[in-house]
């Protein structure tokens, strides 16, 4: 559970600033004019400092307690320009669309591939069923080394799951007029990959009690109801 012992502000203060930066298309700014009109006057520094220490310990958070991910995996990069140099988001999606991990990286050859693959072994623990990924050469030779047993569909028309699940990302890209460095890449977005998709609007009529128990969850992750 994350401590906020030592912070001027109590942790529900923190999570709601939090979870509005990482749910919503806002800047460090917004999210602080958003809580003075509320009555809390805190900076955007101060909020920036939240995100960084707390963004990716609540996002593990939710990670841990989601149901076990789908066995069919879909693999994907798509570009990102950091400070005019070309880098390479590297996404995984199971059958649902739930994002297993994301990893940026300045090359997309077999090297950058094995990285990737053993991140996902690594954080996942288990293996998938099938894997399904675009004709890019660099899977293969990963796919050989790593993942041998298991079925491998290359066809670009069999991988929209993924490409789909790069949309929010460039969203978020744009409203942030682009990522500072890579590191600055990989921290949001690693923590964004895990709060935001936890908050999604359903589209099944159960919408309302789904998101109570969402935001159930979201309490007892932030220890919002602990330090109370």
């Amino acid at each position: 559970m994350p401590s906020y012992k030592g912070h001027r502000y109590p942790g529900e203060i923190i999570n709601h600033c939090v979870w509005l930066y990482f749910r919503f298309p806002l800047s460090f700014r917004e999210v602080a004019e958003t809580m003075l009109e509320r009555g809390v006057v805190v900076s955007y520094e101060t909020i920036r400092r939240w995100c960084a220490k707390f963004g990716q310990t609540y996002a593990n958070q939710l990670r841990r307690r989601r149901v076990r991910p789908g066995d069919k995996w879909h693999l994907d990069e798509v570009f990102l320009r950091i400070n005019g140099t070309q880098h390479y988001l590297w996404r995984a999606v199971d059958q649902d669309g739930n994002v297993l991990d994301v990893l940026i990286q300045s090359r997309r050859n077999a090297v950058a591939a094995r990285k990737f693959f053993r991140r996902l072994l690594k954080g996942l623990e288990y293996v998938p069923r099938v894997l399904v990924t675009d004709k890019l050469g660099s899977y293969a030779v990963a796919h050989c080394e790593l993942l041998g047993s298991v079925e491998h569909r290359r066809s670009k028309y069999l991988n929209n799951r993924a490409e789909h699940s790069h949309q929010p990302t460039r969203q978020r890209e744009r409203a942030m007029k682009r990522f500072t460095s890579p590191r600055h890449a990989q921290r949001f977005l690693s923590a964004f990959s895990g709060i935001s998709p936890h908050f999604h609007r359903l589209s099944a009529p159960e919408w309302r009690t789904e998101m109570a128990d969402r935001f159930a969850v979201w309490r007892e992750v932030t220890a919002t109801e602990v330090a109370a």
